[in-house]
C-alpha cells in the first residue's frame, strides 16, 4: 500500500507558515517541482554553521528526516557544496533556508539519533 503524498509546493508553504508562526525567518532559496520535487532544509544557525536535512522513506512508506550533513553543524560553504551536488543529479529539489540561532527544524517527523546517523 502507497502513503498518500503532499505535493512539494503546497509541503513548502506549509513549513514556511509554520516558521512564521514561531517567529523564525524561513524563504525558498531555490524552488522545485511543485508536484513532486524533493525538498531539503537548510537550517542556518547564524553562525557561519548550518545543518542540511533531507527526507527519506521507511520500509512502510512512513516520511523521515535526516540530517544529510551528519549529526553536528557544518560550515555554510560545505552545506552549499552538498546542496550543489544534489542540484545536479535532480534540477527538481526545493531547498528551504531555515534561519535559527538555536538550530530548530519544525519537521514534523525525525528518527532518533541512535538510529543508523538519522537525528532526531
Amino acid at each position: 500500500m502507497t502513503v498518500p503524498r503532499i505535493r512539494s509546493g503546497i509541503w513548502v508553504k506549509a513549513l514556511i507558515r509554520r516558521c512564521e508562526i514561531n517567529s523564525v525567518p524561513a524563504m525558498v532559496v531555490r524552488k522545485g517541482d511543485a508536484t513532486a520535487g524533493g525538498v531539503f532544509v537548510k537550517v542556518n544557525r547564524l553562525d557561519g554553521t548550518v545543518d542540511v536535512y533531507s527526507q527519506a522513506r521507511r520500509g512502510d512508506g512512513e516520511a523521515i528526516w535526516i540530517c544529510s550533513t551528519g549529526p553536528d553543524p557544518v560550515a555554510e560553504e560545505k552545506a552549499d557544496d552538498y546542496l550543489a551536488r544534489q542540484f545536479k543529479f535532480d534540477p527538481d529539489i526545493w531547498v528551504v533556508e531555515i534561519e535559527d540561532r538555536e538550530g530548530r527544524h519544525f519537521l514534523d517527523v525525525a528518527v532518533d539519533s541512535g538510529d543508523e546517523g538519522f537525528i532526531a
